[in-house]
């Protein structure tokens, strides 16, 4: 959210996440505010390189340009010292000369020169290459050159390259020379002699422009490098261009608000998977363990301050080697003995109930798109009044009418779930099968524990959670306005009670903390919804064998606007790239001239050769690639790189199983009779570069086994404390059969054995030591290998 916004007017409001210059991410409008409320979350991978992650502030304009109000910039390297913390942020006004984005490649050499007579000089060469990922002006690819100077005391030699047209990776490959000391014969007023000196104070610049031709010469950014650093030596190295120290900074800062982020934001470096067996192992043993909570899995979840930081890689790692069923029912059978009453069943926060929580987003994704999407769609798109509490409505409010809306929503939305267990994921089928049965193990004298046990995840955690939050679940592209997001809290109210009414006696329904919520009730209190949560409730906690899902029905997994190149059907008129509305589904990858139209053009899921991404050397366009099929390929311009890696990505999982998939491609397009990478005049002629996705086992998630390890490695280094009290404390308790100091250290932890925790620890700290060795020499080689000036 943002508060206290430049109060000259109300505003429409809206906040861009970029990377540098690059806008990844928008908000919706917020209208007629000065202190807007977004409540919108967005989680991405980052696909490049960046130095910025910023947050600006528009204000929506209908017929001009939309205008920057201010905006938060934090760099790179100082975002771990505000992730997992809610922070308020001032905006800071917009100076163009700080709005930089981009690499530049240079070589740098001192070179000794003899003169004629015999005296000695310096001179420096200057050799730019090239630059790469300069941001768009305007929209468009820039014009860029650049400017090189020699900077000192009492000189600025410039020197200037040729502009380069409509691109964002210039290739320049120019090279200047600067004398940068001068003999003592040179015979001008302010002569100087050889000295150390002259070099400690000199310095190269390159500055980064685009041509404006008939408007200013916008400034892209800048590289300093100190003469003194390169000696006698060659360097040669990418430098990422930085903003203008103008020091123009503006005295009104707090004049323009503040925005509240809350950022999570994790950066980790992978080794080769066979550095990271052992502690793997460690992991996936765990759910053979005896108790399961002297497993290392389990002691992973007791050490973390925040059991959602353990659970999220955890879950990921044992989803991807078939280990996770076992695990969840070793722990919810944990969780029950201490659970005594069996209306209480599932409902707290443990360690079972997050790592189902955390499965059934990961699994049940396509089940939640193809099963509530559309009902959520028309929900929110032709949005009716619901709202039935007295204290809410307002003058003319028609409650009657309200209730019938709510009910008509409410029957949709129930119906689309309780017919949807042919579609439920099996892994979930198979979790909700093992906490059935040991809930009726637990509690053999209650005959409705079987079901609440699978109703508190099915309905309380997933079905009413994704309701009331389809944003999150991507189900919808943006956190909705506030009636529509009240409606959806109702639905996603009524929706608890229906999914309880399996395991709950009508007589129940008196204990709702609202009267108007009773009221609505009533009219629901019918014996087939009960029988038809049953049954739902029986479909999807069965292990029989069910029909895959999306057979029926076609999964609906990315839609979204970009611009696709002309496929040339005719040979009349130009090639352009025009905006269209592009579809995939689990059968076939469409466009549309516009959303909600019918399909301009159709591709079989199971036609598609490949997908990989297309050089921007091919039509000077940015994040661009291309779809292999039958005919011709289609090539596509994303909106902005994040955008592009997630096509590629939805594409290639939903492709990877086709039998007749290419094993190589032309990373260029073929333009004027041949290919541009590599200069193949045959268009039909076999790719030069082999693709790049490779076939997973699992098609359906995509999991790094080995990042997810290396997460969970990082979790227990933060807390190696923690894990070497509880070791001490294991050890006390097996020798002298009690806590004997300091209890406090080991209080919150549970310890049924304390022998096979003490073993488990052990095996992990030893673990975790050998990793550190093997990060570290890995620092000290990237650290001898890096070069000045390379990023």
């Amino acid at each position: 959210e943002a508060k206290h916004l430049v109060p000259n007017k109300m505003r429409d409001v809206f906040c861009t996440i970029n990377l540098d210059q690059e806008e990844v991410f928008r908000t919706q409008v917020v209208e007629k505010s000065l202190s807007p409320y977004f409540g919108e979350e967005f989680y991405f991978e980052i696909p490049r390189t960046f130095q910025w992650l910023s947050f600006y502030i528009y204000d929506k304009s209908v017929l001009q340009k939309d205008l920057r109000i201010g905006k938060v910039s934090i760099k790179k390297d100082d975002l771990c010292n505000y992730t997992g913390k809610e922070s308020w942020f001032l905006l800071q006004p917009i100076d163009s000369n700080s709005e930089v984005q981009g690499k530049v490649h240079l070589e740098l050499k001192l070179n000794e020169l003899i003169t004629d007579n015999g005296s000695v000089c310096q001179q420096l060469v200057v050799h730019i290459k090239e630059c790469h990922g300069l941001p768009l002006i305007n929209g468009q690819n820039c014009d860029p050159y650049a400017t090189v100077s020699l900077v000192g005391p009492s000189r600025n030699d410039q020197k200037k390259t040729k502009v380069k047209k409509k691109t964002s990776n210039p290739q320049f490959n120019e090279t200047f020379y600067f004398e940068v000391t001068r003999s003592s014969s040179y015979t001008k007023k302010s002569q100087f002699q050889v000295e150390e000196e002259d070099i400690e104070k000199l310095e190269v610049r390159v500055d980064l422009w685009n041509n404006g031709n008939l408007v200013q010469d916008v400034f892209l950014g800048e590289i300093k490098v100190p003469v003194k650093v390169l000696r006698n030596d060659s360097f040669q190295a990418w430098y990422l261009l930085q903003p203008r120290e103008n020091g123009n900074k503006s005295s009104k800062t707090d004049d323009l608000g503040s925005l509240r982020l809350n950022i999570c934001y994790t950066e980790d470096y992978v080794l080769p998977s066979e550095y990271y067996a052992s502690l793997r192992n460690l992991l996936l043993k765990s759910s053979d363990v005896q108790p399961i909570s002297a497993s290392a899995a389990y002691i992973l979840s007791e050490v973390c301050r925040d059991k959602y930081d353990a659970v999220l890689p955890l879950v990921r790692l044992l989803l991807h080697h078939n280990k996770l069923v076992p695990f969840v029912t070793a722990v919810a059978e944990l969780d029950l003995k201490d659970t005594q009453e069996a209306n209480t069943v599932f409902r707290g926060n443990t360690l079972a109930t997050r790592c189902v929580d955390e499965m059934m987003k990961i699994v049940g994704r396509h089940y939640l798109k193809v099963t509530l999407k559309p009902v959520l769609d028309e929900i929110c798109e032709s949005p009716k009044p619901c709202e039935i509490d007295p204290i809410k409505l307002k003058e003319g409010d028609n409650v009657e009418i309200h209730m019938e809306n709510l009910r008509y929503y409410v029957d949709k939305v129930f119906r689309e779930i309780v017919r949807s267990s042919i579609s439920c994921p099996t892994l979930m089928c198979d979790v909700f099968y093992s906490l059935r049965h040991l809930a009726a193990k637990r509690f053999p004298n209650d005959p409705h524990v079987q079901y609440s046990a699978v109703s508190s995840f099915v309905f309380l955690r997933f079905f009413a959670v994704a309701v009331v939050s389809p944003h999150t679940f991507h189900l919808r592209p943006h956190h909705p306005d506030a009636q529509t997001s009240r409606t959806l809290t109702l639905i996603s109210k009524a929706i608890q009670t229906l999914g309880s009414w399996g395991s709950l006696t009508k007589s129940k329904l008196s204990s709702f903390k609202e009267t108007f919520m009773c009221e609505f009730f009533k009219t629901f209190q019918e014996e087939k919804f009960t029988e038809s949560v049953k049954k739902f409730l029986d479909d999807v906690s069965s292990t029989e064998s069910k029909e895959p899902s999306g057979l029926s029905e076609p999964v609906h997994l990315k839609e979204g606007e970009m611009y696709k190149r002309a496929q040339g059907r005719t040979r009349i008129g130009k090639k352009n790239f025009k905006k269209r509305w592009f579809c995939l589904t689990s059968r076939e990858f469409t466009y549309h001239k516009q959303q909600d139209k019918e399909p301009i053009f159709t591709i079989p899921i199971k036609n598609i050769l490949a997908v990989e991404k297309l050089d921007e050397s091919s039509f000077n366009k940015k994040n661009m690639f291309q779809v292999l099929h039958g005919e011709k390929p289609l090539y596509i311009q994303a909106n902005n790189c994040v955008e592009a890696s997630e096509w590629i990505e939805a594409l290639c999982r939903v492709t990877r199983c086709n039998q007749k998939r290419l094993n190589f491609y032309h990373p260029s397009a073929f333009l004027n009779g041949n290919w541009l990478c590599c200069k193949a005049t045959i268009e039909n002629t076999v790719g030069c570069a082999r693709c790049t996705a490779d076939v997973p086992a699992d098609t359906q998630i995509e999991i790094d086994g080995d990042r997810e390890t290396e997460r969970i490695y990082s979790l227990f280094t933060v807390n190696i404390s923690k894990l070497q009290k509880l070791e001490e404390a294991c050890g006390s308790i097996a020798v002298y059969q009690g806590p004997q100091k300091e209890p406090d250290d080991y209080s919150n932890f549970t310890i049924e054995d304390s022998v096979a925790t003490f073993h488990t620890l052990k095996q992990i700290i030893d673990t975790v030591e050998k990793l550190n060795d093997c990060h570290e020499k890995y620092r000290k080689k990237r650290s001898s290998s890096a070069k000045y000036g390379s990023e």
